[in-house]
């Protein structure tokens, strides 16, 4: 499991509108990297329920505020748009582009699907793109990343089209609902970018409500999927995101922070199969699933632990206000779930909205 560089932590970069935005600092890290919060990215990474069009809008609000960030702090000109299909298409950032006054030139193309045979990937193939190079280009870029191996792959399909014809890079924003793996790749990415354009200006990575890790094993529930599912532990999560799933305890219990990005939105049957494989797979297993070890799993800590060790383990130092967030994952650790009843109630509200969709 790759985790954050010892010394990282978050600090207050702005507040627009309902988006807190964070920077994540390291004496490792050279690239800017951001956390956002929003009602909008909270509700999409705590809820399979959230599906179709509201997979895309959930996250606008919250664009909208990074692409202001970034033009308050010097971005200027137009920008190019690089998606990598299916999950690219989540990322509302045409819309958000548009709102901020900023002009698209290119949009670019990749359909990059991952091979996979029993739960496992197996490899990648790019069946179709679209690219445009040109010199001077701000590319922006929306993808989930959790190994990192699609967006790797793609990313060099494109690099090596606007080097042959003679195009260049002049910045990157990234926007991802994605783990740690971003960061080191970032950095070895602008390394090589700086390389081969003078003039290269850096990435500005973005990530909603989190830079999670990914299971490197099925978990304590023995249902997770090892480099697709992601979790907290090594990571560093929004202190808003935290506080809303302490507030809402059942979706501490989900898979993971994001079910399929692309079938959740254009393969719905898909999407419920596998939440439902997953609920049925702990009512099945119930009695035997250790429920103290999956609280501290999700959490991302063995608990209980004093708030200054929470405070370090969490990467929050620094911040403000902690006190009572600390306290009520304390006693949510300490909380007696039935994971039985809890697998019903999800089942249950998942086939509801699934029968919703099947309906003539």
């Amino acid at each position: 499991m790759i985790t954050l560089i010892d010394g990282t932590s978050l600090h207050p970069a702005g507040l627009m509108g309902d988006t807190s935005i964070y920077e994540l600092r390291g004496s490792q890290l050279h690239n800017r990297y951001y956390l956002l919060s929003g009602p909008g990215s909270r509700e999409l990474l705590s809820a399979p329920e959230v599906v179709g069009f509201p997979c895309y809008s959930a996250l606008l609000e919250e664009t909208v505020a990074a692409l202001h960030h970034l033009i308050d702090n010097g971005l200027g000109g137009d920008l190019d748009i690089f998606t990598i299909l299916r999950g690219g298409l989540n990322y509302p950032l045409e819309e958000a582009a548009s709102r901020c006054g900023m002009r698209v030139r290119d949009m670019h193309f990749v359909s990059c699907e991952r091979v996979i045979e029993d739960h496992v990937i197996k490899g990648l193939e790019i069946k179709y793109d679209k690219i445009s190079p040109s010199r001077g280009r701000v590319l922006a870029i929306g993808d989930i990343l959790a190994t990192g191996d699609t967006f790797r792959h793609c990313f060099e399909h494109l690099m090596q089209k606007f080097l042959r014809a003679g195009g260049s890079v002049r910045r990157v924003i990234f926007f991802t609902i994605g783990g740690t793996r971003a960061l080191p790749q970032m950095e070895a990415l602008s390394d090589r970018l700086r390389s081969l354009f003078a003039g290269f200006e850096g990435i500005d990575c973005f990530f909603f409500e989190g830079a999670f890790t990914v299971y490197e094993d099925k978990g304590v529930s023995g249902i997770n999927v090892p480099d697709i599912d992601f979790g907290w532990k090594g990571g560093v999560v929004t202190p808003e995101f935290r506080r809303f799933i302490v507030d809402r305890p059942d979706a501490l219990l989900e898979k993971c922070i994001i079910y399929d990005g692309g079938a959740r939105r254009y393969n719905l049957r898909e999407h419920f199969a596998e939440v439902l494989e997953y609920w049925e797979g702990i009512r099945e297993h119930a009695a035997r699933i250790d429920v103290r070890a999956l609280l501290e799993e999700k959490l991302g800590y063995a608990g209980p632990i004093e708030f200054e060790e929470w405070l370090d383990v969490t990467h929050l130092r620094g911040l403000e206000d902690l006190g009572s967030l600390w306290a009520d994952e304390q006693t949510l650790l300490q909380r007696e779930v039935d994971l039985r009843a809890v697998a019903t109630r999800r089942i249950a509200s998942i086939n509801n909205l699934k029968q919703q969709y099947e309906k003539d």
